[in-house]
């Protein structure tokens, strides 16, 4: 695919850093699990969303390798919550169309939550409407590292082609379109090798307050921007009317 063609119209691939679910438990007293429950059903609604925009890849930031860090009932919660989620979500989201990936280190979760996120990959792998890959203990430095350690067993040279073919998300392109909600603007240790030319969108909102007015409001940006992929604006206008083909007279 070439910079004009990834440029144009609506992202095909989306990546969204679901910030601001324990502060918008806190604002209304409840406990942080309360805004993680609140942020799983904002990510149903962002799933239709995209459905309805066109996106053909959704990768979200749903558990860091750094949230480990948290207090251990949060974390425990958040596990169950993964669990309960595949037993209602994955049956969805197969009669849906989205083929579900769970990027990420997996050597730290239970064998049970292994086995079920294998399970939901397998029964929605010949899905093709939506691929939704939920990043869960997932770091983009971590995903670095473990692409440079395939390639070292292997014995491979590390290339950059090499590398991104070895990434937990090499069966999708790089976002086109990345957001952050919660009023931060940073990475956080996401996606930092496939994020490298894509635009970035920050919001405000909380991420259970994130409602389809902000989303259209981000891809209305995005489709305001000029990608350029280290070129010129000159080389880019270039690229655009090569593209157009002159139409020719019939015989």
């Amino acid at each position: 695919m070439t910079p004009l063609e990834r440029s144009a119209g609506v992202p095909q691939h989306l990546a969204v850093v679901m910030d601001g679910n324990g502060r918008w438990a806190k604002q209304r007293y409840l406990p942080r699990l309360a805004g993680h429950r609140q942020g799983l059903e904002k990510l149903r609604e962002l799933v239709r969303w995209c459905g309805e925009a066109g996106v053909q890849v959704l990768t979200v930031f749903a558990f860091s390798s750094e949230n480990w860090s948290r207090p251990a009932d949060e974390v425990s919660g958040l596990m169950g919550l993964l669990g309960r989620a595949l037993e209602r979500e994955v049956a969805e989201l197969e009669r849906a169309g989205v083929r579900l990936h769970f990027p990420g280190d997996r050597q730290a979760l239970s064998p049970e939550l292994q086995q079920r996120l294998a399970q939901a990959e397998r029964q929605t792998a010949a899905n093709q409407r939506l691929v939704l890959n939920v990043c869960f203990n997932y770091g983009g430095r971590w995903d670095v590292v473990q692409a440079a350690q395939q390639l070292a067993a292997r014995g491979e040279p590390i290339t950059e082609a090499a590398l991104t073919g070895a990434m937990a998300l090499a069966h999708v392109g790089d976002p086109d379109l990345l957001i952050r909600t919660g009023g931060e603007q940073r990475l956080s240790n996401f996606l930092l090798w496939q994020s490298a030319y894509s635009e970035l969108y920050f919001s405000a909102a909380l991420w259970p307050a994130f409602e389809r007015e902000e989303f259209d409001r981000a891809l209305a940006a995005y489709a305001r921007r000029e990608r350029r992929f280290g070129l010129i604006s000159e080389q880019m206008a270039e690229q655009r009317s090569e593209s157009v083909q002159p139409l020719r007279a019939v015989a």
